[in-house]
């Protein structure tokens, strides 16, 4: 059970997911309506493409599902541990994050796949960045398990065990940055088309700024 949530930690938590559902917005408004922010969908995609014999967009697939991993990947790179901590250097995925989502617009004004590779590896960075924070998971490109563990601390709550108020806290600031990114997004495509993703790239390069003073602030650097 969380007992005491730092406000940097719900702060940082629901701008992340505000980014990844505008990016997702985004990706299925512009990117032949395929989510790139979480990966059943398109695994599932995959799947029936092979069996339908379409080779070309399952590949394509396969390159998003990839892409993701990679950037995963790279998180675990830059980041030793999987337990969310002031003073580990988030600001700089953060920063890789922009780039990746403002070099995804270039390729996608090309017709380039590519952007979406990038922006699918953009979010496979997001949503390895922090794994847990006092037994809570983090998840902040797609939303799953964070409507399930409120759904199971709700049942426990039932049963009369303590109601964790403040792990549900956190999971619902989740659900809500995400879904107002989704709409944000959704707004941003319908005059902005793909340099959309730049309001979610310049928000990284901000929240990186942020992290940092702070992290700096509370000796931490």
């Amino acid at each position: 059970m969380i007992s005491r949530l730092p406000r940097w930690v719900e702060y940082g938590a629901f701008v992340l997911a505000f980014i990844a559902g505008c990016v997702n917005a985004v990706g299925l408004l512009g990117f032949e309506h395929k989510a790139i922010s979480h990966l059943s969908g398109t695994a599932t995609l995959m799947g029936t493409g092979l069996a339908h014999g379409e080779i070309t967009s399952a590949l394509h697939l396969a390159g998003i599902l990839g892409s993701f991993l990679i950037g995963a990947a790279l998180s675990g790179l830059v980041l030793p541990g999987s337990s969310l901590r002031l003073g580990r250097h988030y600001e700089t995925l953060l920063i890789l994050e922009g780039v990746l989502l403002l070099a995804a617009i270039h390729f996608l004004d090309d017709g380039s796949r590519l952007g979406h590779y990038l922006a699918s590896m953009a979010c496979g960075l997001q949503n390895a960045m922090a794994t847990t924070y006092s037994g809570a998971v983090v998840r902040t490109t797609h939303l799953t398990g964070t409507i399930t563990d409120i759904g199971l601390i709700l049942g426990n709550a039932l049963r009369g065990k303590p109601f964790d108020r403040r792990r549900a806290q956190l999971l619902t600031l989740l659900v809500v940055g995400f879904v107002a990114g989704g709409g944000t997004g959704a707004w941003l495509f319908a005059s902005l088309h793909f340099l959309a993703l730049a309001i979610p790239a310049t928000l990284c390069f901000l929240l990186a700024l942020g992290y940092r003073l702070f992290s700096h602030r509370h000796g931490e650097g």
